[in-house]
C-alpha cells in the first residue's frame, strides 16, 4: 500500500509542502502520498488520533499548531524539547514522535544564500513556535548578539529564559529597538498572513545587511516592502528553508536526503 503523508495548519491551502514532497519521493522513487489537511486549533487533538487511526506514516505541522502539538507526542526530540515546539510528527504503535526541523532548514538556506550568522548581529522579530525551533540553532551558530522582539515583551523574555543554557539572548520590544542596527534580520512573524507589517523604527538594517523571512509568497510581501523602504539590498524568503526542512522531515520518515537545488529552482519557477 502507498505510505501516507501530509500537512497540518490552518490556513494551509497555500502550502507548498504538497508539491515538495511529491518531488521528492518522485526523485527518489518513493512510493507515498501526500496531502494538505487543514486543521482548526480546537479540532487538533481528535484530528490527530484519526490520523493516526487512518494510518498516516508521519505529518508535517505549521501555523498554528507547533507549540500546541508537543503536548499531543509520545515522545519528542531533544530539539523539539529544547524548543518547545514541533513541525514533524512519525508514527508510533503508541502515537507520534515529534521532532523539529525548521532550524536546520533555515541554517541550510542561510548558508545557501551566504548569509553569515557567526560574530554578527542578529534580530529576530517575533515570539511564536515558528521562532522556538530556529534559536537552538542560531545560538549554536555564535552571532556576537541575538535580539529577539514582539510587541508583547513578555514573550521575549520567556525565551531568553528557556533558552540561557544554550546562548544569551536579549529581549526588546518593537520600540525598544530604536537606535539599534542589525548584520541580519529574521522575520518569523505570522503577520504577513494579513497582509500587515507592525510599525518598526527606522534604521536597523546595518549597511551590507541581510534580512530573511520564513514566509513566502504573498505572505513575504509586507515583510519585503518593508526591507526595501529600509535600503536592505539582500533579501530573501523562506521557500528555501521551506525546502530544506522538509528535506530533514523527509529524511527522518524515508531514511533518505532528497536534493533540494532541483526542487527549489522548480518552485521558483513554477
Amino acid at each position: 500500500m502507498t505510505d501516507r503523508y501530509a500537512v497540518i495548519g490552518q490556513p494551509i491551502s497555500h502550502s507548498q509542502s504538497p508539491a515538495i514532497h511529491a518531488a521528492f519521493a518522485q526523485a527518489t522513487s518513493q512510493d507515498l502520498r501526500y496531502d494538505a489537511i487543514d486543521v482548526a486549533p480546537e479540532a487538533l487533538t481528535e484530528t490527530l488520533k484519526q490520523l493516526h487511526a487512518d494510518g498516516l506514516r508521519g505529518l508535517n505541522v505549521t501555523m498554528p499548531h507547533k507549540a500546541a502539538v508537543v503536548e499531543q507526542c509520545e515522545l519528542i526530540s531533544e530539539r523539539a524539547a529544547l524548543a518547545g515546539a514541533v513541525n514533524t510528527l512519525s508514527r508510533t504503535d503508541a502515537g507520534w514522535h515529534g521532532d523539529n526541523t525548521d532550524g536546520e532548514g533555515l541554517m541550510r538556506d542561510l548558508t545557501r544564500l551566504g548569509y553569515t550568522v557567526e560574530g554578527r548581529r542578529v534580530l529576530v522579530l517575533g515570539a511564536g513556535g515558528a521562532v522556538r525551533g530556529i534559536l537552538g540553532p542560531l545560538l549554536a551558530a555564535k552571532p556576537s548578539q541575538l535580539v529577539v522582539s514582539n510587541r508583547n515583551p513578555w514573550k521575549p523574555e520567556a525565551l531568553a529564559e528557556q533558552f540561557k543554557a544554550v546562548g544569551s539572548i536579549t529581549p526588546r520590544t518593537h520600540l525598544a529597538l530604536k537606535g539599534d542596527r542589525y548584520d541580519l534580520i529574521i522575520n518569523a512573524m505570522s503577520v504577513g498572513h494579513s497582509g500587515s507589517m507592525p510599525r518598526l523604527p527606522d534604521g536597523l538594517v546595518a549597511d551590507g545587511g541581510a534580512c530573511y523571512d520564513l514566509s513566502y509568497g504573498a505572505a513575504h510581501a509586507p515583510f519585503r516592502t518593508w526591507t526595501e523602504t529600509q535600503g536592505a539590498t539582500r533579501i530573501a524568503d523562506g521557500l528555501g528553508m521551506l525546502v530544506e526542512q522538509a528535506a530533514a522531515s523527509f529524511d527522518i520518515w524515508r531514511g533518505v536526503r532528497p536534493q533540494t537545488d532541483a526542487v527549489l529552482k522548480a518552485l521558483r519557477a513554477g
